[in-house]
């Protein structure tokens, strides 16, 4: 009986290690201040399986909600982060929240920053991939905006001025 339970037990682990997608590539934005701010931080983006977990942490910013986007370039160039594009949007979908359906690929959502400034996110979204392939993020820029995004606005969730900016490497 007690060799029984260790072999159901040892099945079970097994049965759930298995559906249990390893990490794949991962691919990395360092963020820098756009617009006269001071904003920083890291966006880490991992392959989970056919979907993306997203990890950011996000320093110097005001109290509250702000946009936060994959934009189409990698190009971070411009004092105010407006090389980086519009947002990452390769199945021409409406704007939206990151749990959505019909969204931008490049919808992350809000950052929310605490009364320090400090914001962190980890979110997981189907849509992407770590490559450079069509629905890829390396060579994208990720952009932290001044306000809120209202999840409906389109194309932009009118989420104000850029105040920070990263492109994507892997």
């Amino acid at each position: 009986m007690k060799h029984a339970l260790k072999v159901a037990s040892c099945a079970l682990l097994l049965s759930a290690c298995a559906t249990m997608a390893p990490d794949g590539p991962s691919a990395t934005a360092v963020m820098r201040p756009a617009s006269g701010s001071q904003v920083h931080g890291s966006v880490k983006f991992t392959q989970v399986g056919n979907r993306v977990r997203v990890d950011a942490e996000i320093a110097a910013l005001s109290g509250g909600l702000h946009g936060f986007h994959i934009h189409d370039k990698g190009d971070c160039s411009a004092a105010d982060g407006m090389s980086a594009g519009a947002h990452f949007n390769p199945a021409a979908k409406k704007h939206g929240a990151p749990d959505s359906p019909d969204r931008h690929a490049g919808d992350l959502g809000n950052l929310k920053a605490d009364e320090y400034g400090k914001a962190t996110l980890s979110l997981l979204l189907d849509g992407i991939s770590v490559g450079k392939g069509t629905d890829g993020v390396i060579g994208r820029a990720v952009i932290v905006h001044a306000g809120p995004d209202d999840l409906k606005t389109d194309p932009t969730g009118n989420s104000g001025g850029r105040v920070a900016c990263g492109v994507i490497e892997g």
